[in-house]
C-alpha cells in the first residue's frame, strides 16, 4: 500500500457534508436541463456547457502548473474518453425530451452497475465478488421493472421508453468512459488533464452536432438560460468535479462511493417536487431495487 493511500482517512463531518451537497447538486442537474430545453436546444446546451467548463479547467490547470502538453501516451485514450463523454451527454440532454427528470435520474445512475461489469471484464484485479453480483442482478431487475412501468403507465408527455433507453445508454457510456480511464495511461494522468480531454472533445463534438441541427438559430438568451449554463458548467462540470477529485485524494474512495445512491434519490425527489413528476408504486419499487444494487456493488468483499 502506498504512503498516499495510507494517509487517506475515514469520512468526517466535512466529507459527509460535501458529499451530500454534491449528490444534491448532481441530482438537480436533470431538472435544470429539462427546464432549459425549450429556450435552448438540448445538444447546443450540452456543447456550451462542455466548452465553458473546458476553458475553466484549462485555466485552472495552467494556474496550478499542471503539465498538459507533454507526450505521455494518453492522447488516444483521451480522445476515446472524450467521444464517449460527449455521446453520454447527447443521450442525457436528448433523452430528457422524452422522459421525466425522475426517470432519467434512475436510469442514468445505473452507471456504477455497468462500471463494475466493465472493470470485471476488462481491468485485471477488478473482479466482482458474490455480493456485488447480487447487486448487479438486483439492479437489472429494477431496470426491467422501471421499463415495464414506463410502458404501462406513460407520463403526460407520452411514452417514456425512448428517453428511458437513452438514459440507460448514457449510464453505460459513463461506465465505458470510466473503464477507458481506469484501463489506460489516463489512470496515471493528472485529474485535470483527464477531465479536459472529456470536456474539450465533447464540446467540439456537441457544438458541431448542434450547428448541423440548426439549434444555434433558435436560442432565447434570458436570465434563466444564463443562470442555467452557469449552474451546469461552472458549478457542476467545473467546481463539483474539482471538489470530488479533492475528496478522492483526502478520503477513502470506498467510503465515498457508498454515497452514489444519494444522487438518483435526490434526482427523483427534485423531479417530484419541482417538475411534479408522477412516481407510481412500481417505479418507486424499481428505484429502490436499483439503489440497493448500487449499494451492494460498491461494497467491498
Amino acid at each position: 500500500m502506498s504512503a498516499q493511500a495510507m494517509t487517506r482517512r475515514p469520512l468526517d463531518g466535512t466529507a459527509i457534508g460535501l458529499m451530500v451537497l454534491l449528490c444534491a447538486a448532481w441530482g438537480l442537474q436533470q431538472v435544470i436541463i429539462k427546464v432549459t430545453a425549450p429556450l435552448m436546444g438540448a445538444v447546443l446546451q450540452a456543447g456550451v456547457r462542455s466548452a465553458i467548463a473546458a476553458l475553466l479547467v484549462f485555466g485552472f490547470a495552467a494556474w496550478r502548473g499542471t503539465p498538459l502538453w507533454e507526450r505521455d501516451g494518453t492522447l488516444r485514450a483521451g480522445l476515446v474518453a472524450g467521444l464517449l463523454f460527449g455521446a453520454e451527454f447527447f443521450c442525457i440532454f436528448v433523452g430528457l425530451g422524452h422522459t421525466t427528470a425522475s426517470r432519467m435520474a434512475v436510469f442514468l445512475y445505473t452507471a456504477p452497475i455497468f462500471t463494475a461489469l466493465g472493470l470485471h471484464l476488462f481491468v485485471p484485479g477488478e473482479h466482482l465478488h458474490r455480493g456485488q453480483w447480487l447487486g448487479v442482478v438486483l439492479a437489472f431487475c429494477g431496470i426491467a421493472l422501471a421499463f415495464a412501468d414506463g410502458i404501462a403507465s406513460p407520463s403526460t408527455q407520452g411514452s417514456t421508453v425512448i428517453g428511458d433507453v437513452l438514459g440507460m445508454v448514457a449510464g453505460a457510456l459513463w461506465a465505458a468512459t470510466t473503464v477507458v480511464v481506469r484501463g489506460s495511461k489516463l489512470s496515471g494522468a493528472p485529474a485535470s488533464k483527464t477531465l479536459l480531454y472529456q470536456l474539450g472533445v465533447s464540446a467540439v463534438m456537441l457544438l458541431l452536432m448542434a450547428l448541423a441541427a440548426g439549434q444555434a438559430h433558435t436560442v432565447e438568451i434570458t436570465g434563466f438560460v444564463v443562470a442555467s449554463l452557469f449552474y451546469q458548467s461552472v458549478l457542476i462540470a467545473f467546481a463539483s468535479y474539482l471538489i470530488w477529485f479533492w475528496l478522492l485524494r483526502q478520503y477513502l474512495a470506498s467510503r465515498l462511493s457508498v454515497f452514489s445512491f444519494l444522487t438518483p434519490l435526490f434526482g427523483v425527489a427534485f423531479g417530484v417536487l419541482l417538475m411534479h413528476d408522477h412516481v407510481g408504486v412500481r417505479f418507486a419499487l424499481a428505484a429502490v431495487m436499483v439503489l440497493g444494487g448500487i449499494v451492494l456493488v460498491n461494497r467491498r468483499a
